[in-house]
């Protein structure tokens, strides 16, 4: 079979292939169809093409709307077809116009109280089924739906107030472990000689006042804290047998930690432990405004009582309440805690020394820190206005002081950059010739006075007044601070600060300290120690 179709497209004969069955002898024709003639002309086919090109970009930019519009993804041309066809056609789309109209009753609901007589849904599923069976209005709908998300925002808001109360006790609480080890080392000193031995031994006790050497006085009540700190600067120093530590305590930790120290010697280092009792000059005369500090009954009520009773929470923000909870600090009220301002005369023989705290860890080698000329200054410090985290590297004095109070007002300035305890470089020859002390005294004195109402935080505002034009500002990255506060510190610039500082209340013995920081505090701590291993530290 064949097709045949004529020069002028009008016609087609279709004709069998076979050579005899025709008399002429060719192949018969089966059929043969006439074409309509065309009126197709060029000059419509002209305007159909001027009409596409016209409106095709509309078609295009209205298709790109709708897919940039991302509310409802359409993966089918039925989708598409659906979605363009009322924006072809000239028709909105009724759910823009009812999302419109939902946001206009959202706004005016929301300069509304929801009444106390509404009955809110327990659960988003309760709300569905009520709403399927109960025909609301619009504005009813906006209103139970305020009032759930008011109800959740109270409960979370409680919930976080809840959270940094318990985290504010953990953080004051002593751990089973760290209690364990202070009671096996005591009794270890009253029951091993060896404990109870000399130190440092007699033939040391002259480098004990040997400026040549590079002192450190540690303050502190924790057996464990002591040791990590007292490991890690040894450990990390480059000449430890420059280094003498002196360990102070208080009379009930005296034996553990002189226990601990004696059994346990930080060769070639030298350590000296002494109790608050066995320093003479700590007396009641010389310290009779932290004698009254330690024993107001008010201010023990304020640091050792009910944290909730009268506080308006309501206005509070959760930062500013975990503020106030770490300016309660039992810790501040501790005569350890303020022992730094009595260098010079507990060391009357040393002309220089670093004092630094328990929860701080030493990385590197210290000794170009007595290399620093401090200017004629007294204390070497890291400044806390200037840095990346914006919740320690931020603070300036009135982050510190009630500055509504015309005596803080009138004698300090509010922008001024505050610096940080934990890790300093004292000149002790310098602190003598000045009036620091007494300064100290008698703004401790002031804020007795005002019933506590100059500022809240402990040992550090005293010190900033005292110290005002004595500090000598020293690079950053020998002391990272806020390890304790966030757990958002970044892991980078811990491995290269000098010193790190877990001040805040996650400190990493406890079990609310931050697991991907402690590896840094934990690498000092002897495991294969027996006291370590039978009270369970950290397991």
């Amino acid at each position: 079979m064949q097709l045949h179709f004529s020069p002028s497209m009008r016609s087609i004969t279709i004709s069998s292939s076979s050579s005899g069955g025709n008399v002429n002898g060719g192949g018969g024709d089966l059929m043969k169809i006439k074409v309509a003639a065309r009126h197709f002309s060029y000059r419509t086919l002209f305007h159909t093409i001027l009409i596409l090109a016209f409106l095709l970009p509309f078609v295009f930019i209205l298709t790109a709307l709708v897919t940039l519009e991302g509310v409802n993804k359409c993966s089918s041309f039925d989708c598409l077809g659906r979605r363009l066809g009322p924006k072809l056609l000239g028709r909105t789309d009724d759910s823009g116009r009812l999302v419109k109209d939902f946001v206009k009753i959202l706004n005016q609901v929301n300069s509304e109280e929801v009444p106390d007589s509404l009955k809110l849904p327990e659960s988003f599923s309760q709300l569905v089924s009520e709403m399927k069976s109960n025909k609301y209005n619009s504005k009813e709908f906006a209103l139970i739906l305020k009032g759930m998300m008011e109800r959740s925002e109270r409960e979370i808001r409680a919930s976080k107030l809840a959270e940094l109360m318990s985290k504010h006790f953990a953080a004051s609480a002593i751990p089973k472990a760290i209690h364990c080890l202070s009671l096996r080392l005591t009794d270890e000193y009253s029951s091993n000689a060896h404990a109870r031995r000399q130190l440092p031994s007699p033939e040391l006790l002259p480098l004990l006042s040997d400026n040549s050497h590079h002192h450190f006085v540690l303050s502190t009540d924790n057996i464990l804290a002591a040791a990590v700190v007292v490991a890690s600067a040894v450990q990390s120093s480059l000449n430890p047998e420059k280094i003498i530590f002196h360990v102070i305590t208080d009379k009930k930790t005296y034996a553990g930690m002189h226990s601990w120290f004696a059994l346990n010697p930080m060769y070639p280092a030298i350590v000296e432990v002494k109790g608050i009792h066995q320093f003479d000059w700590l007396t009641r005369e010389n310290v009779p405004v932290l004698e009254a500090v330690e024993n107001h009954y008010g201010i023990r009520n304020y640091y050792h009582g009910n944290h909730i009773a009268g506080a308006n929470l309501t206005d509070t923000t959760l930062r500013a309440f975990a503020s106030k909870l770490q300016a309660r600090s039992p810790k501040y009220i501790s005569l350890l805690n303020h022992l730094r301002i009595y260098l010079p005369e507990l060391f009357p023989n040393l002309d220089k020394l670093v004092f630094v705290d328990d929860d701080v860890v030493i990385q590197r080698d210290l000794s170009p820190l007595w290399d620093i000329d401090l200017n004629g200054k007294i204390n070497g410090a890291v400044e806390t206005c200037k840095g990346v985290d914006d919740w320690v590297m931020s603070k300036r004095l009135r982050n510190y002081f009630n500055f509504s109070h015309p005596l803080i007002s009138k004698n300090l300035d509010p922008d001024e950059c505050a610096w940080a305890y934990g890790m300093n470089i004292f000149d002790l020859r310098a602190w003598r010739k000045t009036n620091i002390r007494d300064t100290y005294h008698s703004w401790l004195k002031e804020n007795l006075k005002s019933n506590m109402t100059l500022w809240k935080l402990g040992t550090l505002p005293p010190a900033l007044i005292a110290f005002k034009g004595y500090v000598h500002p020293i690079d950053p990255s020998w002391h990272m601070l806020g390890l304790g506060y966030q757990n958002k510190t970044d892991v980078e610039s811990v491995k290269k600060a000098a010193v790190i500082h877990y001040n805040g209340p996650s400190k990493p013995w406890l079990e609310i300290g931050f697991e991907h920081l402690r590896p840094f505090w934990t690498k000092y701590v002897n495991y294969s120690n027996d006291f370590i291993r039978n009270c369970h530290v950290l397991e």
